[in-house]
This record gives structure tokens, C-alpha cells and sequence, in this order.
């Protein structure tokens, strides 16, 4: 095994925990296959982060704000309501198809155990306070947009664009594509999303 210094080895354990926690989950998951994806001895990952638990807590906190953090970025950005959806949408799309896995992990996870994991969604709650939740009660009150929460928008710009890649694999097999073929069907899709919600909001 080579030899690395400290840091390096604490980002390594990481991003091999990141990659495991991903893929199985908190339960199906074992030091030893931590170590095993660090290609390290389980005696240095747990030297580093004490025990599972508190190594996957901070990989969830990482991956949540990686998440959510710049979407909540967007809904403050100072542009116009439309391209603050469009923003919100493409940014989404960006997530997950780089990480798959991310929304089965997340929902999954906080399923899971929603007292030791809520608390770090506290931030999430900005969201009512956000200069997009502000846009909409401006866009309701002026007649161009139907009445409508903020809590029923926020799934629309999420939601729809996590479905696609949740049931990628299924769409896959039913369709016959390659990668090649849902990558363009995806993006297409992505569009598709946008006229659909806007469609919807605008009367």
C-alpha cells in the first residue's frame, strides 16, 4: 500500500464511502466495504472516522447540500421568475445524471430514519423565504399565474426530472435504447418538463 499523507487519506476514505453509501445504503453497507473501495485497512478508516454512523452522517450532509444548497442559490438569484424555473430545472437535470443514485439515496435514507437525518434539512425550510416564493405571491396577486403554494411548485421543478433517471433502467429495457439513446430522451425530456410547468403555472 502506498504511502499518503493524512488529508489524502481522509478524502480517499470519503470518496470511496460516498461511493458505497450511494450504491447500498447505510444498512447494506460495512466498514469493510469502505476500506475495501479506499483499498485501505478498516483500523485507518475507523482511525479517521470513529464508526459507520458518523462517517455516513457527514457524507449525507455533504451530498444534501451539494443538493439543495444551489438550487436554494437560484430561487435567490436576482432574474426573472420563468428563468429562475428554467435555472432550477436544468440544475436539477445536472445533479442527477451525474448522480444517478442520489434521489433513491436520499429518500431512502431519510425514510429510513427521519429523527437522526431531519435536523439537517433545517435549511431546507429557506425555501419559503426565497426571492422565488416572493416572485410567486407577486406573479399570483398580478393574475398571471394560477393560485398555488410554494410547496406544490417545488416537487414540479424536482420531481418530474428525478423520475427520469429513478426509473432509467426500467424505460431502458421497455424502449430497447442504449445510454446513448436516454441520454437524448432525457434531455428531450428536460424541455418537455419546463413547457409542461409553465403550461400549467401561467394562465
Amino acid at each position: 500500500m502506498k504511502c499518503i499523507s493524512n488529508k489524502s487519506s481522509e478524502e480517499r476514505i470519503k470518496e470511496a464511502a460516498r461511493k458505497v453509501f450511494l450504491k447500498k445504503g447505510f444498512d447494506g453497507t460495512t466498514s469493510r466495504d469502505i476500506a475495501e473501495e479506499a483499498d485501505m485497512n478498516i483500523a485507518l478508516t475507523n482511525y479517521y472516522f470513529r464508526s459507520k454512523e458518523k462517517l455516513f452522517l457527514e457524507i449525507f450532509k455533504d451530498l444534501l447540500t451539494l443538493y439543495f444548497q444551489n438550487t436554494l442559490d437560484i430561487f435567490n438569484k436576482d432574474i426573472d421568475f420563468k428563468s429562475k424555473i428554467f435555472e432550477a430545472i436544468d440544475h436539477t437535470y445536472a445533479m442527477v445524471s451525474e448522480e444517478p443514485d442520489l434521489c433513491n439515496f436520499i429518500m431512502n435514507e431519510v425514510h429510513r430514519a427521519p429523527e437522526r437525518l431531519i435536523p439537517d434539512l433545517n435549511f431546507l425550510r429557506q425555501v419559503k423565504h426565497t426571492q422565488l416564493g416572493q416572485q410567486l405571491e407577486e406573479e399570483i396577486k398580478k393574475g398571471n399565474i394560477r393560485p398555488i403554494g410554494i410547496e406544490n411548485v417545488i416537487p414540479m421543478l424536482c420531481g418530474y426530472i428525478q423520475f427520469i433517471f429513478m426509473g432509467k433502467n426500467m424505460h431502458m429495457k421497455i424502449f430497447e435504447v442504449d445510454e446513448e439513446q436516454f441520454k437524448q430522451y432525457a434531455l428531450d425530456h428536460k424541455e418537455r418538463i419546463k413547457e409542461m410547468i409553465l403550461c400549467y403555472l401561467y394562465i
